[in-house]
């Protein structure tokens, strides 16, 4: 057991940080098993922890602090994100049920949750994208890097460039293992996203090739020449993953903003939409392409490609980035 106290003391006896506990009551009540589906709870439970220490969530650190308006003042957080365009409805619900099953864990009990996540948020999540990406011209994205440059953000911009021309997440450019990246584009013509993936979906048992184009190598050589001295990706040596987030991305998005682009993902949907076009020769639905009423078969297996180069384990998830089959 990973109980480090008794268990009506500090976060029910899992230890003093709120950061440490949730963890360590999930890997309990999972039995040390499912590390995927733990991995994406705790994550998750991060970024509720974040907020809880700041200045909106009251500085708790301590998960008996933690009552039913606690979590109803999270989510009102997250509905505000979302409808500010920064955070996916998806994501904010996923995050609203991994507080709930980390509170579970390390309560011992149901007493203090959200009863449904999307009721408490007001918003639905659809799955299928109703709005065409930002971020498919590229003017516009030499445009945004750039202003990102001029405002001395390089390490923003490197996100920016991998982003849109290998579909990674923001994590997954952050985290990138520069060196190795540029060793198999060049002796293999592809790359294998591997660092900072979701869910535990790395490793041989998990390889996630990407095709090398002339704009992946651009974007993995500008990310290498804005890479702090000694580290292999875009975290400096002093630095932490949170520290760079706060200190250095987070004021990026001003500038995201002001050219019309509303986040980093925008820039996976965008990948996405351009791979569509490339296996099936017609656009994505969300720009009006017909494939999926030409060719059910081909449209099937452009999203099955698309879904393994995005990092999902499933086809149905392409949707929220291209559009549906309708």
């Amino acid at each position: 057991m990973a109980l480090v106290g008794r268990r009506d003391g500090r976060n029910f006896g899992y230890g003093r940080q709120l950061s440490y506990a949730g963890p360590q009551a999930l890997r309990d009540m999972f039995g040390g098993g499912h590390f995927g589906t733990v991995k994406a709870h705790c994550d998750r439970w991060q970024a509720f922890v974040r907020w809880c220490r700041s200045e909106q969530g009251a500085g708790i650190n301590d998960a008996r602090q933690i009552d039913r308006k606690v979590l109803a003042d999270y989510a009102a957080y997250l509905r505000d994100v979302v409808r500010r365009g920064d955070l996916a409805v998806s994501t904010a619900q996923n995050r609203l049920s991994s507080v709930n099953r980390t509170m579970a864990a390390l309560r011992g009990d149901q007493c203090v949750k959200l009863p449904s996540p999307s009721k408490v948020l007001g918003m639905q999540r659809t799955g299928v994208r109703q709005s065409a990406p930002q971020g498919q011209d590229r003017e516009q994205i030499k445009q945004i890097v750039d202003a990102l440059c001029r405002d001395h953000q390089q390490r923003a911009a490197a996100i920016v460039l991998l982003a849109r021309a290998t579909g990674m997440r923001l994590r997954e450019a952050i985290l990138a293992d520069l060196p190795r990246l540029i060793r198999e584009a060049e002796d293999l013509g592809r790359i294998n996203i591997q660092d900072g993936t979701k869910g535990g979906r790395a490793g041989a048992s998990a390889p996630r090739w990407i095709a090398v184009n002339d704009n992946v190598r651009d974007a993995l050589e500008f990310a290498r020449q804005v890479s702090p001295a000694s580290s292999r990706n875009l975290i400096a040596s002093h630095e932490s993953y949170l520290s760079l987030l706060q200190e250095s991305i987070r004021p990026a998005r001003v500038i995201l903003h002001a050219h019309n682009l509303k986040g980093f993902h925008e820039l996976r949907a965008a990948y996405a939409c351009e791979r569509y076009e490339q296996i099936t020769q017609h656009p994505a639905p969300i720009n009006d392409g017909q494939c999926c009423q030409v060719d059910r078969h081909l449209d099937r297996e452009a999203r099955r490609q698309i879904s393994y180069e995005l990092g999902h384990g499933r086809i149905d998830v392409v949707a929220a980035y291209i559009g549906g089959r309708a």
